[in-house]
Order: C-alpha cells, then sequence, then structure tokens
C-alpha cells in the first residue's frame, strides 16, 4: 500500500503538537505495513466531546489510510483517574459510574471513526484478573524518581499537596495496555506526554519495539481559558441537539475561531484564511455551522442556524417553544422541577441569582417567583418555555 507524500505529511503534521521520531514513524508509514494505532480514554463523564474529537479526527486519518485502530475504554482506569495535569487527587468513581458513563462512548466515537474496521477493548479485561505478583513486576519497571519527573506530581509533592499511591500507578497502567494491544503508535493530547513516553519504557523493558507517540494540541473550552473537560462545564458534547451546539460555538470567543477551524473541522487552510476575513460574527457563524454539519447533518445545521438568527441575532421568539401548564399559586421552582426542567430548587437558585432567568424579558428575582399569568420564561441563553395557565 503506497502511501502519496501529501498524505503522510498531512497525518503527521496537520494539526499535530509533536510526533516522536518523526522519521522513523514517516518510514514506518511508507513501508505499507498497516499500524496499530490507539487511542485511549476513560469513561469519568457521560459524554464524548469535542476535545476527544480533535484525536478521533487524526484517529480517522490513520484509518482512511488502511491502519487498525484500537479504541481503548479505561473502565478499569477511569476508577482511579488519570492525573495529568491535576492539581489535586480526582474524586473516586465505582463500577456503577463507569458503567454507566461509557454506555454511548463507541456510538459517539462512531460518528468519527468507523466501528467496523475498530478494535474496541475494554481494560477491565486483563485488570480485574490481574495478579498481585504482576502488579508488582510491572511496579519494578519505573522509579519514583521517574514517576515524579512529570511536573503536576512534581508540584504536589513541592507543595506538600496529597498524591494517591494509586495515581503513581495511573501511568504504568495506561503504558502497560499498549503492551497489551500492541501498539504502534499512540495519540494523546500534549497533556498526556508523560504517560505517553512511559508506554515507551515500558515497552522496551518488556522486550518490545516501543510505540511511537503524537499528540494533538488541547482544545480550550467555551470559556476560553481552560481545556475542554465535561468537569468545567465549558464543552460541546458530541451528543448535544443542534441548537445546543451551535449556540455553545457562537459563544467562543473570537480569538479561538481559527483553531476550532483548525482542529474540529473539515474545511482547507485556504478556506479557512477566506472566511477569517469575514466579520467576526459571520466567521464564528461559519464554524459552528460546519460543526453541526459534522455530527448533524447539513440541513439541521442550516435550521440551527435559522433559530440562532431568530432567537439572539434578531431578537424574535423560537417558533417552537413548548408549552408547560402551571396553576394559579404555584411557584416557578414546583414547576419546573415537576416536568424535570430543572432538577433542584438549589439548581433554580443558582441560575436565578447569576441572572439567567427571565419571564417576558424581565429578570426573575426569586426562586419563589409565582408566574401570575401566560408569558415566556427563558432560562439560560438558549431556553424558552412558554407558561400558560390552567383557568
Amino acid at each position: 500500500m503506497k502511501i502519496a507524500d501529501d498524505k503522510i505529511t498531512s497525518l503527521l503534521l496537520g494539526g499535530v503538537e509533536s510526533a516522536t521520531l518523526k522519521d522513523s514513524l514517516e518510514k514506518k508509514i511508507k513501508s505499507g505495513k498497516p499500524l496499530r494505532v490507539k487511542f485511549g480514554i476513560d469513561p469519568t463523564s457521560p459524554d464524548l466531546h469535542l476535545g476527544h474529537a480533535v484525536i478521533l479526527r487524526k484517529l480517522r486519518e490513520f484509518q482512511e489510510l488502511g491502519h487498525k485502530i484500537i479504541f481503548l475504554i479505561g473502565d478499569f482506569t477511569a476508577m482511579i483517574g488519570d492525573p495529568s495535569g491535576r492539581s489535586e487527587t480526582r474524586k473516586h468513581l465505582g463500577a456503577h459510574d463507569v458503567k454507566k458513563n461509557m454506555k454511548d462512548y463507541s456510538k459517539e466515537a462512531g460518528k468519527i471513526i468507523n466501528l467496523k474496521k475498530t478494535e474496541v477493548f475494554y481494560n477491565s479485561k486483563w485488570y480485574s484478573q490481574m495478579k498481585l505478583g504482576k502488579v508488582l513486576e510491572l511496579l519494578s519497571m519505573m522509579s519514583l524518581n521517574q514517576i515524579l519527573e512529570r511536573e503536576d506530581f512534581s508540584n504536589r509533592y513541592k507543595l506538600g499537596k496529597s498524591i494517591g499511591l494509586n495515581e503513581l500507578l495511573y501511568p504504568i497502567m495506561q503504558a502497560y495496555d499498549s503492551v497489551i494491544v500492541k501498539a504502534d503508535v499512540e495519540l494523546g493530547g500534549t497533556d498526556q506526554t508523560f504517560n505517553l513516553l512511559t508506554g515507551r519504557r515500558l515497552m522496551s523493558r518488556m522486550g518490545l519495539e516501543p510505540q511511537d507517540v503524537i499528540t494533538m494540541p488541547l482544545l480550550e473550552g467555551t470559556d476560553g481559558e481552560r481545556k475542554m473537560s465535561k468537569s468545567y462545564g465549558n464543552y460541546i458534547a458530541l451528543s448535544d441537539s443542534p441548537n445546543e451546539m451551535f449556540g455553545k460555538a457562537m459563544s467562543l470567543r473570537d480569538g479561538l475561531v481559527k483553531k476550532y477551524f483548525s482542529l474540529t473541522t473539515d474545511l482547507r487552510d485556504d478556506e479557512v484564511e477566506n472566511i477569517l476575513k469575514s466579520p467576526p460574527i459571520d466567521a464564528k457563524e461559519r464554524l459552528a455551522f460546519e460543526i453541526v454539519k459534522i455530527y448533524h447533518g447539513a440541513k439541521k445545521a442550516e435550521l440551527a442556524k435559522k433559530f440562532f438568527r431568530e432567537t439572539f441575532r434578531e431578537k424574535k421568539l423560537p417558533e417552537d417553544i413548548p408549552v408547560v401548564k402551571f396553576r394559579s399559586g404555584e411557584k416557578l421552582g414546583d414547576i419546573l422541577i415537576s416536568k424535570n426542567i430543572v432538577s433542584s430548587s438549589s439548581e433554580l437558585r443558582r441560575l436565578v441569582n447569576s441572572g439567567a432567568v427571565e419571564f417576558d424579558q424581565k429578570p426573575v428575582e426569586s426562586h419563589a417567583f409565582q408566574p401570575q399569568g401566560e408569558g415566556v420564561l427563558r432560562i439560560g441563553k438558549k431556553k424558552f418555555i412558554r407558561l400558560s395557565l390552567i383557568k
């Protein structure tokens, strides 16, 4: 299988932050031998998001060139939690939470990669049966000095912050995953560099050819500051509705638009440069359209654009506002909780206190507010409800 040089260049440089031994990896790709390309993800939250999609899209490039994709779901390591970039220990997740979180992972990944041509692994298959002797053998292959080379552990140690022994195990476990699945290449975000290189080190110690490593840039979330993460609430989920996805993309800072075009859409660089000559609001609208089109199709992307324009740019109310009926004297919290629009009184209180709730374009100032008649309730930027009094 001969691969054109321009495709190899795109594979190794397009959107890539760094690649270990690039010349060696390029030689392997040119050899025509299908490589086993691994990406592992821990189900610490229910949704895959655009940050994950950056790596999944690079995996798809490998797949389209005939390489075998290894999609590894870390259902065992999720109970530890990857300490990469963390300033404190993650909250422990139980097996039940992990199982619930990973329910749709393969389905969501399948929006980008071809699952029929993908090997899917769960690392509980080997870790749930591993004996203590094997654990000790793996631990003997790395020193504490090596583990403390990583900046986040080193900083926590210097500051006297707790580092769980289970966290020290994590890089070795991720590395051993590569041994088990016989990875030739592993992809991850730049915050994963230490773990990925630990995979190379462990494979070498165990007499295997070390995997090559490709790191991808971290995608900032909708807050424009921290990396996209469910725990930060700054994510655009692959499962978001077209309107949600479009609205979140439109909330991005102008300075992130070019990066998002590069990492999350299929447009060529020259197309992006032309779009960026437009007014920022128009460029961002095109970005939002392209993102929604990838996950929901062009027709729904057009409808989402129309909804956004009418609701926010032209200040019109959407046509399909759901109607919620209520009785005289009912408090807003009781109305919304009974319809599962908010989960609790405390959630509504937080929304009200942050100025995120309006009734007929006037701020709601108390969670105990009682609607006196019909009107339109807005919650946040994108949710509208028409309240209708039962007479």
